[in-house]
């Protein structure tokens, strides 16, 4: 009876044991996969940075390229406003000079006045320059 007792106790000790084992190994098994887990959730918060990161800098870079884009376009524009407003005022100024020419002839009655040149010509000659003599 005591072998029989002996070896009831031995069989649950073994069986004790076989189950912490057995325990022990699930536990391993889980904390093994947490960690799996933990590291790939790391590994997503890492790229997502990275790319957030690489975002931004693009964002940046297409703003500034704006900018400039921006800057040479309104500068064009104030190269052209500008251009006419000084071809306006050659104008006005040839208008004038081009009127006291004409007060004054009129007041000395004197002959007619050309006031074309061989500059308003397209190409800068006048044919009539190749006339026979």
């Amino acid at each position: 009876m005591q072998k029989q007792a002996m070896t009831a106790q031995q069989q649950l000790k073994s069986q004790e044991m076989a189950s912490q084992v057995a325990m022990q190994k699930i536990q391993a098994e889980s904390q093994a996969k947490m960690q799996l887990k933990q590291a790939e959730i790391a590994f997503e918060i890492e790229k997502m940075n990275n790319e957030a990161q690489l975002k931004s800098m693009l964002m940046d870079k297409e703003f500034s390229l704006n900018m400039q884009l921006r800057g040479v376009s309104e500068q064009a524009l104030d190269q052209r406003e500008s251009q006419r407003e000084d071809a306006k005022s050659a104008r006005i100024s040839q208008q004038n000079t081009e009127q006291s020419k004409l007060i004054n002839q009129r007041k000395n009655n004197l002959p007619p006045q050309n006031f074309e040149s061989n500059e308003d010509s397209l190409d800068g000659f006048d044919l009539a320059e190749f006339n026979p003599r």
